[in-house]
């Protein structure tokens, strides 16, 4: 099973911009299907982006849509999350999640995703 570990979390002002990165362990990584979820302060946790595992595909939650960016480079195992623009609202807990040979159906799912990774902190100040 694949591992999985998220840094570039931090405090950030808004408008401001942060990279996030997650590192998978094995080199079958382009066998998975890699999302970026995020869990607010006493909310629930919800989808932000997905990458299909050739990177041709990606899908974004319509909240960050337009100011973050998903991609992947499984030469190197890793795929990142370019969050520009950065809110408040966008305060969160964030978890990368790989889905083994996931296809289009069920990208934006929790419920889809069977390996995550710890998380990364990123607090967005006003």
């Amino acid at each position: 099973q694949v591992q999985l570990v998220e840094s570039g979390g931090g405090l950030v002002q808004a408008g401001g911009s942060l990279k996030l990165s997650c590192a998978a362990s094995r080199r079958t990584f382009s066998n998975y299907r890699m999302g970026w979820f995020r869990q607010p302060p006493g909310k629930e946790r919800e989808f932000v982006a997905a990458v299909t595992r050739t990177g041709g595909t990606t899908y974004y939650a319509n909240s960050v849509k337009g100011r973050f960016t998903i991609s992947r480079d499984n030469t190197k195992n890793t795929v990142y999350l370019q969050m520009s623009s950065l809110k408040p609202e966008d305060t969160a807990l964030y978890y990368c999640a790989a889905d083994y040979f996931g296809g289009s159906n069920g990208a934006t799912s929790t419920s889809s995703y069977d390996t995550w990774g710890q998380g990364t902190q990123v607090t967005v100040s006003s």
